[in-house]
């Protein structure tokens, strides 16, 4: 290779790097970049609510003595279809990942055999003696909210009248259902 074609390519090299440098600084020229004052980003985290703050007023529900009068058990079984992932309702029927519900209403809570339940749900078993219709209306409206720390993962069921379905569905899954409540 001869020196004329060596100073070719050492020219070629040299202007390449030369127009790199100068995009760049041309390029601060027209985009001047904005330095933050404090870098990173802010995480706003919503502040606990006070004692003086507003409280809503619950919607006035029909007692579940009520409820059930006209609740149906058939209706109660499509609702059931939502807890069929976790639970049997067989007689005999084996736990999953939540118990066995055959006759759950008048169980002790916590205290169905073969099945380890969170310690929340135990200390409640241990508080309350038997599950009461009032007692499964309020734990199915918002499980986690009734017991707190109960391993049950399940949202709840809002509406009023899809809980008593349900609870007069549970309560035909029983070889001796137990009475429906006094009003």
């Amino acid at each position: 290779m001869d020196s004329f074609t060596l100073n070719k390519a050492a020219g070629a090299v040299l202007m390449v790097l030369i127009l790199t440098m100068g995009v760049g600084i041309v390029s601060d020229v027209i985009f001047q970049p904005t330095i933050p004052g404090k870098p990173g980003y802010e995480i706003v985290v919503e502040a606990a609510q006070d004692a003086t703050s507003t409280v809503e007023a619950e919607p006035d529900v029909v007692p579940i003595s009520e409820r059930l009068l006209a609740a149906s058990a058939s209706d109660g079984a499509n609702v059931a279809k939502k807890c069929a992932a976790c639970h049997s309702f067989d007689d005999g029927g084996a736990n999953k990942s939540g118990p066995a519900l055959w006759d759950v209403v008048g169980r002790k809570p916590g205290g169905h055999d073969g099945f380890r339940y969170s310690s929340a749900m135990s200390a409640y078993g241990e508080e309350n003696p038997e599950w009461t219709y009032e007692a499964l209306d309020n734990f199915l409206a918002a499980p986690k909210k009734y017991i707190d720390g109960t391993s049950m993962g399940f949202a709840g069921l809002r509406r009023p009248e899809e809980r008593a379905n349900m609870i007069a569905y549970m309560r035909e899954q029983s070889g001796a259902p137990k009475p429906l409540p006094a009003e």
